[in-house]
């Protein structure tokens, strides 16, 4: 009977610890926890998920992203899309296309120029003959940079795809062809395309996927080959128009260890051995999420997922290279019908719009080097590409039906603005200008914006504290600045203390910030409503976490923004919230799970104490206690 009752007390407890056990894995919290750290859906893979990130948190690398280095390019709409517009044979349906971007709120599209379709059949040939009668290869390209530009929208043209008279033998190139015989000669047309469009085009993407087949040709891929066709080309895009932005060829996330397809990583790191830092102003990424969601915090060099550009900026910020910007030039995620091969990943039309905000909300949160990010594609003009997995990244169908993942896009790019952590530029979209502002490209880290009497700013930002960043405003003395002329002779110039008086509204608190001349040009009077006093700025910290609202006005003088720097703390670990949760809820699993052994304990001492009163037999060897 002893023994019967304690195997029942030892079944009690492991069934108690089993219940309690299950319910955690299945509770709606871990469930929750799991889709957030994992991006998977389904709790199994999920709990597989955590163990890798449990791994990767003790053995992986502590990864270096620089989240308050000075980003150039970032400032602008962050909302894109890859378009297919040289396909349309209608232009009505280029501007149609151009309209559903602006009423999405989307300000880019990245759009192919293919060498091959405007330089067709000869050096410095731009005619098309290819059907009667013969017209500018131009015309078309010509329509779409005017289309976007009356609708708004800013393009990244992405130049490559040789024609067939750049080869000696272009019946050796492949359906994809690589880098043509002579690099000059794709310099040629980079230079023409750059020229042709200077003033309205000012971002071009350098060629794409280099580092995986069929992209660099019926060859082995060559990071240096890509450093050399880089360098000719950005060389001849900056003499030729003086404003241009050259975005680097997205690399392809692989995890092949090379011959016709590289590592992006290792392809990367190669890249920069090879010296090419600088020829390239944007560093383009992809990130595809594939089979799980795009809170997928895996980041490691050996899985491909939505996390994959964290490694990537880790190597650029290791190569000192923090102040360029990363574009996210590709991405999304592919929902082919059930009997559809799904060699991309498979969602279901709802989970990808879903993922969609999900992406972009965690871009604006955690990656403050991030700028634009373009969704893989907007749409096809015909239904060929339906019959293939990759058609079903589009956005709208080829019949012009908007795809749910349209509609949250929209309602993602339609939302005021709010700055989150990171440093950010005057031209950030978040800043909101009113009155007498103008722009003074490159004269300090950034690109500043100068507001004279009456100009106010007005911003919302998420986070716990912010600091605004001034600087004193040049005056010409003999020809040159007054700080080279103070430089020069030792002296101050008095016209350095010139600053600007500023009525500042922090949510509900105001006050007007007098300057006070100081040898270093000027300062700020302290106030309370400010407490991160300095020479060349004026902020607020500790904060409460969330959104708050700044307007700076100038009352008197000139103000020159330098930039603005948004505090907050830093992403989460993917453990922290699991374990706070654990902690909560430890207390009650020990109450509740100690039942059954509280009361196996007092069953054990009321037996005892029977025993000790004569309610079972005594031990032989024992004399009974006299009576």
């Amino acid at each position: 009977m002893r023994l019967s009752i304690r195997r029942l007390v030892a079944a009690a407890v492991l069934g108690t610890a089993a219940l309690w056990g299950l319910a955690f894995l299945r509770s709606a919290t871990l469930a929750d926890w799991l889709r957030a750290n994992t991006g998977e859906e389904s709790w199994w893979e999920g709990i597989k998920g955590a163990g890798a990130l449990a791994v990767l948190a003790v053995t992986g690398p502590e990864l270096d992203l620089a989240p308050d280095a000075p980003i150039h390019h970032k400032g602008a709409n962050r909302f894109g899309v890859n378009t297919f517009v040289q396909l349309e044979a209608d232009p009505a349906n280029v501007r149609r296309s151009f309209a559903m971007l602006r009423d999405a709120g989307i300000g880019w599209a990245r759009q192919q120029f293919p060498w091959e379709d405007i330089e067709i059949h000869g050096r410095g040939d731009f005619e098309d003959r290819r059907n009667a009668p013969p017209r500018s290869a131009w015309d078309k390209y010509d329509r779409i940079v005017q289309t976007a530009t009356d609708h708004g929208v800013q393009l990244l043209v992405r130049l490559d795809d040789p024609p067939d008279w750049a080869y000696a033998h272009p019946e050796q190139q492949g359906a994809k062809k690589g880098p043509p015989d002579d690099l000059e000669d794709f310099g040629n047309f980079v230079a023409a395309v750059v020229e042709r469009y200077c003033g309205r085009v000012r971002y071009y993407q350098i060629w794409n996927e280099p580092n995986i087949y069929p992209e660099w040709g019926e060859r082995d891929v060559d990071p240096e080959g890509y450093a050399r066709l880089l360098g000719v080309a950005s060389q001849r895009a900056h003499a030729a128009c003086d404003d241009v932005v050259v975005v680097s060829a997205a690399l392809a996330p692989t995890t092949e260890p090379g011959g016709r397809n590289m590592d992006d990583l290792r392809y990367l790191d190669a890249l920069y051995r090879a010296g090419w830092q600088n020829e390239f102003d944007v560093l383009a990424v992809q990130a595809f999420g594939l089979w799980t969601g795009p809170t997928d915090r895996r980041a490691s060099a050996d899985r491909v997922n939505f996390s994959r550009p964290m490694l990537l900026r880790d190597v650029m910020v290791r190569h000192n290279d923090a102040d360029k910007a990363v574009w996210i030039t590709e991405f999304g995620w592919d929902s082919p019908p059930p009997l559809m091969a799904a060699p991309y990943g498979r969602v279901d039309e709802s989970l990808r719009a879903v993922y969609t905000r999900q992406a972009y909300d965690r871009m604006a949160e955690e990656w403050p080097w991030v700028g634009t990010a373009f969704l893989w594609f907007l749409r096809r003009p015909d239904w060929e590409w339906h019959r293939r997995p990759e058609g079903y990244f589009r956005v709208l169908e080829p019949d012009w039906r908007k795809t749910e993942t349209y509609l949250a896009l929209a309602g993602l790019a339609n939302r005021y603005p709010v700055l989150r952590r990171g440093r950010h530029a005057p031209d950030a979209v978040a800043l909101q200008y009113n009155g007498p502002w103008r722009n003074v490209p490159e004269s300090g880290p950034l690109d500043q914006k100068v507001g004279a009497e009456t100009a106010e700013l007005q911003l919302s930002f998420a986070g716990t504290g912010f600091r605004l960043s001034l600087s004193r405003r040049p005056v010409t003395v003999g020809g040159g600045t007054a700080a080279g002329a103070a430089a020069a002779d030792g002296a101050v110039n008095p016209s350095l203390g010139d600053a600007p008086r500023l009525f500042v509204v922090l949510d509900d608190i105001s006050r007007t910030l007098v300057p006070a001349a100081t040898d270093d040009g000027f300062t700020l009077e302290h106030s309370d409503l400010l407490d991160d006093p300095g020479d060349w700025h004026r902020g607020r910290r500790e904060l409460d976490a969330g959104e708050h609202l700044l307007i700076v006005r100038v009352d008197a003088g000139e103000a020159w923004i330098d930039h603005i720097q948004v505090f907050g703390p830093p992403p989460p670990a993917p453990f922290d919230p699991l374990w706070a949760w654990l902690l909560r809820n430890a207390l009650r699993w020990a109450l509740l799970g100690g039942i059954p052994v509280m009361a196996w304990l007092v069953w054990r001492r009321m037996r005892a104490g029977g025993r000790a009163h004569g309610d079972g037999d005594a031990p032989a060897d024992v004399e009974p206690v006299p009576s």
